[in-house]
């Protein structure tokens, strides 16, 4: 099919799903502070010692490797296989990612070099409008060519009729980051924040900015901005789609992402995480049915050691993936988010996702929609 992908919830036809093979560890370093700030602030326990602009290693930035469990990788992978085949029984084809080879393990630029992560949570580094698939600008160094393992599949529906666009990549040295967001919300764990190194290749805040900032509605787009950065990409998309699409600001939502602060389920029903939300949004939404998540329990996650670094809060499993208006994937261990879409007369298909806080990201994450029934509609 081509690709046609306008919102949320019509009828999905076509997706990737991501792929967590050779995935191996986290890299802490500048970027991956500054985009995991909100819920590496709350784990004291891995507050570390900053290098500083003085004695750090050049192009390392304070680098450390922190190493994930092969049990919590195998079990990963085995709960991705249950996604695809739920989707594929549910009539959707399913397109994958090419696999990160074993033997890749570090990206370099003319700034820095960092670890390579796979292509698991595809919703992050694409934005599907339309007709046409936007790689977007990265704002984690070890995710900067992760695109790549995508172009098999972009580059089938190219010569089926899709527009195929990528933002500018940026340079991404420590200077090109708007520390505005983490300094108000730092609470002391990033030196480098306070001092970062210099470059013979800064040039000023950069346009970054990920896909799953952005909520679509038929032609009106929802945009998360936080950072000069964000508003950067948020001025590109305007111009870019002049015409095409109705582009709509909500500033400081969140530190990025908002699929786990608020998702469009059909016309007229958004899922958000509090009644707070409705305050950041255009006034049309507010109107909207609100269903509010309910408070999660510890209980439904895997207990994990000290030395397994978590990356999303406890409201990752409202990040709920719509096959259609009246269907719904949900994670089989939230059954209170399952009660409540059912409560709302949602048909709910419950899937396994163990780990997706060690691995950032639930069902809208690891899953990017490219054929969808709906269109171009006026919802705003």
């Amino acid at each position: 099919m081509k690709l046609n992908s306008y919102d949320e919830w019509s009828q999905l036809r076509e997706v990737i799903v991501g792929s967590a093979a050779n995935y191996t560890s986290h890299e802490r370093e500048l970027s991956f502070d500054y985009f995991f700030l909100d819920n590496l602030k709350v784990r004291s326990e891995w507050y570390y010692p900053r290098v500083s602009s003085a004695t750090a290693p050049d192009n390392e930035s304070g680098r450390k490797q922190l190493s994930i469990k092969q049990r919590y990788v195998e079990e990963l992978n085995e709960d991705v296989d249950g996604i695809v085949s739920t989707l594929q029984s549910l009539g959707v084809k399913v397109h994958r990612p090419l696999e990160l080879d074993p033997s890749t393990t570090e990206v370099e630029t003319l700034a820095w070099r960092a670890a390579v992560i796979p292509a698991l949570n595809v919703r992050d580094m694409s934005l599907v409008l339309g007709d046409e698939m936007v790689e977007t600008a990265p704002m984690l160094r070890s995710r900067y060519f992760e695109t790549k393992l995508l172009t098999p599949i972009f580059a089938d529906y190219f010569r089926k009729g899709a527009r195929w666009s990528a933002m500018p990549r940026p340079i991404m040295t420590d200077s090109s980051f708007d520390p505005s967001y983490a300094q108000l919300n730092d609470g002391g764990l990033m030196e480098s924040i306070k001092n970062p190194r210099s470059s013979p290749y800064d040039v000023g805040f950069e346009i970054m900015i990920d896909g799953a900032q952005c909520l679509r509605l038929g032609r009106d787009v929802l945009v998360n901005v936080s950072t000069e950065n964000h508003a950067m990409a948020y001025t590109w998309l305007q111009r870019h789609f002049e015409g095409r699409f109705r582009f709509h600001r909500i500033d400081r939502l969140t530190d990025s992402h908002i699929d786990s602060m608020i998702l469009a389920l059909r016309p007229g029903t958004l899922l958000i995480r509090s009644e707070r939300v409705a305050d950041y949004l255009p006034a049309p939404l507010q109107k909207w049915e609100l269903i509010v998540a309910p408070e999660p329990k510890e209980n439904s996650f895997p207990s994990y050691q000290s030395d397994d670094l978590v990356l999303t809060s406890l409201y990752i499993d409202m990040n709920v993936l719509s096959v259609s208006p009246e269907m719904v994937m949900a994670n089989v261990d939230s059954p209170e988010i399952i009660r409540l879409l059912e409560r709302h007369k949602f048909t709910v298909v419950p899937v396994r996702h163990r780990h997706r806080r060690i691995f950032g990201g639930g069902f809208h994450c690891v899953t990017l929609d490219t054929v969808r029934d709906g269109g171009p509609e006026d919802y705003l």
